[in-house]
């Protein structure tokens, strides 16, 4: 895969241009009570289609990898695009929740998803020496097409009201998508490649990461960091008014707290992931977001100390969902990373839906934080104990030549 600099930084700038356009379906919120008072639905059932969104993103990203071996990936890239803007488009004439939920939901959803894990994956590839500071910048994009879009989509829905707020987002998206997919060149490994990386000991198809126990202790993990994030982004509001006894007005800046957190854990923790190791900095990120739910379970809360608690799990949240990637790619190689890591991804899926399911069998807020605290710490000795199988295979290797050198040139050659 060889390749100068400045082409490589190329492909970075396409796929921060094609991962904003799809982070911007964080926005969905704000589409929330417009579409209530525009149709008259209940707000929980509006707000389902976030939740089948986020379902089909995970989803999507099973079967990215080999539509990726199919089609190539600029022309996968740009086929999303093109799905991902009609369906918003299409989304701005429907007249019904089930139309809704499967043009806004399942379609962009789907779309969203294909294009993520791909050009994610395929940037990890082009710069195996520093997985984990290109994951943070690719993933940290995606945050950042959310934060911006919540100014474009707010100012859409007011000025040209929401159906149309819709159609203006599908054309804005596509044209993001698909113009950065020009940018975006596919990966192709070699020798060369292989040898930037010393971690990889051989590349795992999915099949054989399936055998393995390490990838299902990592899925545990990963549903962790998620569900504790995913969980709070949620309900940070209704967190800051009925624990910590804020305002209405006040709380709500929490969202954006959120938001410029979680997109600075993205960047930092991914960089420090290449220089401190991977696992050392996500158990340390899961070690800080025990800490803080902890604090919001059994603390009297205030307006500063709420903040900081909200601040640090996101921050931790953001980079964990960033180094996982590249996690992946040192425990099971890079040829097969989109197929891999779309296994490993379900558990941000599950994750997103099982927060409120949780709370709710539990009994609210405070019960959920305790057992996040619990699942944290448990993820926090299994991050420590776990070992890469290409590096176990490595170090037995090593002994079995060790063995072989200390025999006599005659049994040797027996």
């Amino acid at each position: 895969m060889r390749t100068s600099t400045e082409n490589r930084w190329m492909i970075v700038l396409g796929t921060i241009i094609v991962q904003m356009g799809l982070g911007t379906i964080y926005t969905w919120s704000l589409f929330n009570q417009p579409l209530v008072d525009r149709f008259g639905w209940e707000l929980n059932s509006v707000a389902v289609t976030f939740s089948i969104t986020s379902l089909a993103l995970a989803l999507s990203t099973l079967f990215a990898g080999k539509l990726q071996d199919k089609w190539g990936l600029r022309r996968l890239i740009a086929v999303a695009g093109i799905v991902l803007g009609i369906g918003l488009m299409i989304s701005s004439q429907v007249s019904s929740l089930w139309m809704l939920y499967i043009m806004a939901g399942v379609v962009v959803g789907a779309a969203d998803g294909t294009a993520y894990i791909t050009t994610l994956s395929n940037l990890i590839k082009w710069f195996p020496e520093r997985k984990g500071l290109i994951s943070g910048i690719s993933v940290g994009a995606y945050g950042t097409g959310s934060l911006l879009f919540k100014f474009v989509n707010g100012s859409l829905i007011q000025t040209v009201g929401v159906n149309q707020a819709f159609f203006y987002w599908g054309v804005i998206v596509m044209a993001l998508v698909v113009g950065g997919s020009f940018l975006v060149r596919e990966a192709k490994l070699n020798n060369e490649t292989q040898s930037a990386d010393m971690k990889i000991q051989r590349d795992f198809t999915v099949k054989e990461m399936l055998k393995t126990k390490e990838a299902y202790l990592l899925f545990g993990i990963f549903f962790t960091a998620c569900m504790s994030g995913l969980f709070l982004i949620g309900v940070v509001k209704d967190i800051g008014v009925k624990l910590a006894g804020l305002d209405v007005a006040t709380a709500s800046n929490a969202v954006a707290l959120v938001a410029i957190f979680n997109t600075c854990g993205r960047i930092i923790l991914g960089a420090l992931s290449d220089k401190l190791g991977r696992l050392r900095v996500v158990s340390g990120a899961l070690l800080v977001t025990a800490a803080a739910v902890t604090v919001l379970s059994f603390a009297e809360l205030h307006y500063g100390l709420f903040f900081a608690c909200v601040a640090a799990i996101a921050f931790c949240f953001g980079g964990n969902i960033t180094i996982f990637p590249a996690i992946v790619a040192d425990f099971f190689g890079l040829k097969n990373q989109s197929k891999n890591y779309g296994i490993i991804y379900q558990g941000f899926g599950i994750g997103a839906i099982s927060g409120s399911f949780i709370s709710s069998a539990l009994g609210g807020f405070i019960p959920t934080f305790k057992l996040i605290a619990v699942l944290s710490i448990v993820s926090v000795l299994i991050a420590m104990l776990i070992k890469a199988p290409g590096n176990k295979q490595k170090k037995s290797n090593k002994q079995n030549q060790q063995r072989l050198r200390s025999l006599s040139p005659e049994t040797r050659a027996s």
